[in-house]
Parts: C-alpha cells; sequence; structure tokens
C-alpha cells in the first residue's frame, strides 16, 4: 500500500477557507438574465433532456464564472459556490433544464441510480436511508459523510428547506493526515480494501458489492472513498468478509475526525446556489431537515454527477466501482436497471462532442 504524504491544495482547515474566499464565485445580474433568456428560449415541454446538446445553449458570459468554479473543484481546493443562477420565475422543470446544459458543458452525465436517471431531483419522498436499498437524496434523513461514484457532482438549489438541511464538507485529505498523525495503525487499515453494497442498483454484470480502500494513491495524488451507509449494508451480503474490530475502530474514528469544527465546513445552499465537489478528496453529508406543507415550497434540488474531459488517473482499486481509471475518460455513475441503448447512445454523443474516449 501507498500512504504517500502529498500536499494539496484541496487539504484545508475551515479557518483556511474563511481566510480566503476564492472558491466562492458570482454571477452578475446580466449573465443571469442570459441565461434565463437562453433556457425559456429552448425549454420544450416533455422534451427528453437526451435530445439537447451541447450546441443548443450558448451560456454567455456566465459560463466563464461557472467553469472557473469548476475548475477550482476539480483542480484546486476540491469544491466551489457558485451563486446567482436565475431562479425567480423559473419552472422546476426549467431550472432541471439550466442544471442540464450546464453538465453538457462540463462533461458527460453519468447515471445515479436504479431508474439509470442522469439527473435526481433531491427531495423528500419518504425513502428509508437505513434500508438496504436506501438513498440519501429521496430521504429528509441526516445522512453520514461519502463521497459519490463520479468525478465531480454538482447540485443546485431550487428550494430549501423549511429549517435544516445544512450542507457539510470536509477534506478528505485532511482527514486522512490526521488519521495517519494519530492513529496510523489505523490508517495502514484505511489503505486496504472495505466492502461497499451497491444497495441493489448494481447491473446485470457487476457484483452486489465492491471492495475498495478507503484511501489510495495514483500518479502522487491522493483519493478518498467513505459511505459507511454502504459499508454497513454490505455486511449483510453473503460473500462480503465480516468488518473486523480494527476496521470498525478506523471507520468510527474517522467520522470523528470527518465532525470536528476546524476540519468541518459546514453551509446553507440558498436558491440560484450551485455547490461542486470534487468526490475524490471532498467528503461531503447533510443534517436532517423539516420540509414547508405546500408541495411548490418544499425543499429541491438537482444532482448531476460529471465525468469531466480533463480528469486525473485513479488509483487501480477504484476500477471495480468507475469501470475505468484512465484519464478523460467517460467513467463512473451507477449504471442501474435501465441502462438501454438510448443512454449509451447520449453518451457516445456527448463524449464526441468533448473529445472524450468512451470506457464504459
Amino acid at each position: 500500500m501507498d500512504m504517500t504524504d502529498a500536499e494539496s491544495p484541496a487539504e484545508w482547515r475551515v479557518a483556511d477557507l474563511d481566510q480566503d474566499r476564492s472558491w466562492v464565485f458570482s454571477i452578475d445580474e446580466d449573465a443571469r438574465a442570459h441565461l434565463a433568456r437562453v433556457i425559456k428560449a429552448t425549454y420544450v415541454v416533455d422534451r427528453p433532456l437526451f435530445d439537447y446538446t451541447r450546441e443548443d445553449f450558448d451560456l454567455g458570459p456566465a459560463w466563464t464564472t461557472i467553469a472557473n468554479a469548476i475548475k477550482e473543484a476539480h483542480h484546486g481546493c476540491g469544491f466551489a459556490l457558485v451563486r446567482g443562477l436565475p431562479r425567480e420565475g423559473m419552472t422546476e422543470k426549467e431550472f432541471e433544464l439550466l442544471n442540464w446544459a450546464i453538465g453538457l458543458h462540463t462533461g458527460v452525465a453519468r447515471p445515479q441510480g436504479r431508474a439509470t436517471q442522469y439527473i435526481s431531483p433531491v427531495r423528500d419522498i419518504g425513502t428509508d436511508y437505513r434500508t438496504a436499498s436506501g438513498r440519501g437524496y429521496s430521504s429528509n434523513a441526516k445522512l453520514d459523510f461519502h463521497a459519490d461514484s463520479a468525478d465531480l457532482v454538482t447540485l443546485a438549489c431550487y428550494n430549501r428547506a423549511k429549517s435544516g438541511g445544512q450542507s457539510m464538507i470536509t477534506s478528505g485529505l485532511t482527514a486522512r493526515r490526521h488519521l495517519m498523525a494519530e492513529r496510523p495503525n489505523l490508517a495502514e487499515l484505511a489503505h486496504r480494501e472495505f466492502y461497499f453494497s451497491r444497495q441493489n442498483e448494481q447491473a446485470p454484470d457487476e457484483a452486489p458489492f465492491y471492495g475498495q480502500p478507503l484511501f489510495d494513491v495514483a500518479d502522487g495524488l491522493v483519493f478518498g472513498k467513505w459511505n459507511r451507509n454502504r459499508v454497513e449494508s454490505a455486511q449483510q451480503i453473503e460473500g462480503v468478509p465480516k468488518l473486523s474490530d480494527g476496521q470498525r475502530e478506523a471507520m468510527d474514528i474517522l467520522d470523528e475526525i470527518l465532525r470536528r469544527p476546524d476540519l468541518m465546513f459546514t453551509m446553507y445552499l440558498e436558491p440560484g446556489d450551485l455547490q461542486i465537489l470534487n468526490n475524490h478528496v471532498m467528503l461531503h453529508s447533510r443534517t436532517d431537515y423539516i420540509d414547508f406543507d405546500l408541495p411548490n415550497q418544499k425543499r429541491l434540488l438537482y444532482r448531476l454527477w460529471l465525468a469531466p474531459p480533463d480528469s486525473v488517473r485513479l488509483p487501480a482499486s477504484w476500477g471495480d466501482c468507475y469501470r475505468s481509471v484512465e484519464p478523460g475518460t467517460v467513467r463512473g455513475g451507477i449504471r442501474g436497471h435501465q441502462h438501454n441503448d438510448d443512454c449509451k447512445a447520449f453518451e457516445r454523443r456527448q463524449a464526441a462532442s468533448l473529445g472524450m474516449p468512451i470506457a464504459v
């Protein structure tokens, strides 16, 4: 195993983010108005998202701001916040299309679950997060710290909750450094294989679980992966080795480190905010929340998983989850149960428009 102690701009503490706000980007009024006009002019009721192309959307001056934010999240401190997406006067579907358009300019969208959805509305529909097939984005539950199964994730806020729903982000690289310094024996275990459940969302050619260390290194870069809920769920699957006492202790200590006030950055996403995270260096969570009663006021965000054309090589141990570790490839996501010819055709077209090879 490689426990390289590499430095990275994504290894930060809360005080660093408070002092340097270069991770916050703002779209001005004119650029915001341009985005709204383009989306309203392009949106067609019931037109499938796959039928839109990158060329359909001139994002205007806002794209420079968004692209810089994506670069900061991908190759800088690991996350970014864009403020000022058009929200007032936008329907839910128009706002969804706006985020799809941003995704078309950023990379190839990746499927996110059993239904092979390529964009997920994050709203409470009563899902039990702790069941073997539970997903956090469709519940109002407090979530474990985790990384999503794609290079980048964007989360755009349409409505915030009545109360709660606070976003929490901790640098996985900083957490790893603390684990190595404080409990090197547990850090060594964290660089070995754990087993994650696919939550009954596996494609026909995939096992119901996969193995992956919590930390690994490729080309001198450190990568992190964590999701307690999926590790615990995997313990119920036949063929998965039982967690050792040392592994459980490593899990508990890691979770404690991730929630330390000097390491865990918190924020509330407001309507029109776009949060961008690099899943290889950031771990994120959310508090539980209480929603409004009226349907049009309920908490709603839109989530995209993206494979960008300038991605880096992943550790070989990421292969079972991402299906490719090669840089710049279409990789990651949860193909689910409906990854059909339409999905494959969209991925080929979008990859070709960005000059990316198809590897999944």
